[in-house]
């Protein structure tokens, strides 16, 4: 998904950024994957959950490029919070942090950047259940909770930093099966998705074009599902 948000905004002329905090191999070469397509693209590593390492990031791109204008952030964590009870605290922290506290932060310290050459935009990418306030599967309260926080987050911080930095997000549905599904449940998603598909990584890619070139869309969180909230 990364990628193919990075390539349709290289193809504008965008020079892109790629963070990474464990998957370094993944990135590096999705970098070389892109500038194969002439796109300037530049692995770099962050932690998100470091405030700390968050502005050396913004320190690293200011020095390179002298400007930030886009910010999407993808980083994510998806994961049961069933189990004992220490365990499922641990798991609430761990999804407030990664899914809420960090989008936060990121927001706050990309719109300083941003300001300094008159503006930018953020989008985050968040779910499809929790735009619609909706939980759908049980032992996953904690990243639900985390994913509507996220969404606060964005309506939030797009008042505060209005009217030169719009912040908003993306809600994926059904777009890249995980690894390891059953025939059966791949047909089970199609079928209770009114477009009866799949989307693809190409269809946030789209959304994240369209929310970094409008000029009065601020605060909103777009479902990219196929009508799945629907069902």
């Amino acid at each position: 998904m990364g990628e193919a948000i990075a390539q349709i905004l290289g193809d504008r002329r965008c020079r892109v950024v790629l963070t990474w905090r464990h998957s370094k191999r993944a990135i590096e070469k999705a970098a070389i994957n892109l500038r194969q397509r002439g796109i300037h693209a530049s692995p770099l590593r962050c932690d998100l959950l470091k405030t700390a390492s968050i502005e050396q990031m913004m320190r690293t791109v200011e020095r390179r490029f002298g400007r930030l204008d886009i910010l999407v952030n993808l980083a994510s964590i998806y994961e049961t919070s069933e189990g004992s009870d220490p365990k499922r605290l641990r798991s609430w922290d761990k999804h407030l942090s990664s899914n809420a506290r960090a989008a936060y932060e990121l927001t706050l310290s990309a719109a300083r950047l941003m300001k300094r050459s008159g503006g930018g935009r953020v989008v985050h990418i968040s779910d499809w259940t929790s735009a619609s306030g909706r939980p759908r599967y049980p032992g996953y309260s904690a990243y639900y909770v985390s994913k509507t926080a996220a969404k606060a987050v964005t309506e939030s911080l797009a008042l505060e930093l209005a009217p030169t930095v719009l912040v908003n997000a993306i809600a994926p549905g059904p777009l890249l099966p995980p690894t390891g599904l059953t025939a059966r449940d791949h047909k089970a998603v199609r079928q209770a998705t009114p477009l009866g598909r799949w989307g693809g990584a190409g269809e946030i890619a789209k959304a994240v074009l369209f929310l970094v070139e409008t000029d009065f869309v601020t605060g909103e969180t777009v479902r990219v599902d196929g009508g799945r909230h629907l069902t």
